[in-house]
């Protein structure tokens, strides 16, 4: 996904400001072997790019006055109330060094599996990403988490996932096997039965008094 930046030589709470003012967002690339460069990004542009979930989770093609750079999306500051994206990271990436980023999760035939289709159950998705590390050229886009054959009360976690070639797990040493999603019961299902025949037994008792 290509995107444009600008060029920029001054810097400060002061220039950032006057960035602002003039529809353009204050941003920052670093890493690689290179100097970290601050840039200019268009507000609508940028504001706009971050709604997509390619952008998050890709390589992306900044167009600096021209030259190109290949970045990915390391953090975005937003205004504390208004829908103003205020400052943006991004990272250099080259095809011979892995990355370390956040993967979105896809889950997949959620409505066809046992729990739902069967047993009226509600899927809840426990996580929506994935920290993976990989070379650039190997990112994907998104990670498929396959529910189809999900039964009641059953959890999912990511050793039942294939990940895409190339692609590993970050995480293993804190939480080797995260859970990705379960279904669970509505409403409380045997517990609330047990309520209600409680309360049943209960007038029953009443009238015969």
């Amino acid at each position: 996904m290509k995107f444009k930046a600008f060029a920029r030589d001054v810097q400060g709470s002061g220039a950032s400001r006057r960035l602002r003012r003039a529809g353009q967002v204050p941003a920052i690339v670093y890493g690689g072997n290179a100097e970290p460069v601050i840039v200019a990004l268009d507000h609508n542009q940028i504001y706009h790019d971050l709604r997509k979930d390619v952008f998050h989770a890709s390589i992306l093609e900044m167009d600096i006055d021209g030259k190109s750079e290949k970045v990915i999306l390391r953090s975005v500051q937003w205004h504390a109330y208004k829908p103003q994206v205020m400052h943006v990271d991004f990272q250099r990436v080259r095809a011979d060094q892995p990355i370390t980023t956040r993967v979105p999760l896809n889950f997949l035939n959620g409505d066809e599996s046992p729990a739902v289709k069967l047993h009226s159950q509600v899927i809840s998705q426990l996580l929506v990403d994935l920290e993976v590390t990989c070379l650039p050229g190997d990112l994907p886009a998104s990670i498929d988490v396959e529910l189809g054959a999900l039964e009641p009360g059953e959890t999912i976690t990511l050793a039942a996932v294939t990940l895409p070639a190339g692609v590993e797990y970050a995480g293993a040493s804190t939480d080797p096997d995260p859970a990705l999603a379960t279904a669970l019961q509505v409403g409380g299902g045997a517990a609330a039965d047990n309520g209600d025949d409680a309360e049943g037994d209960e007038a029953s008792e009443d009238s015969a008094e």
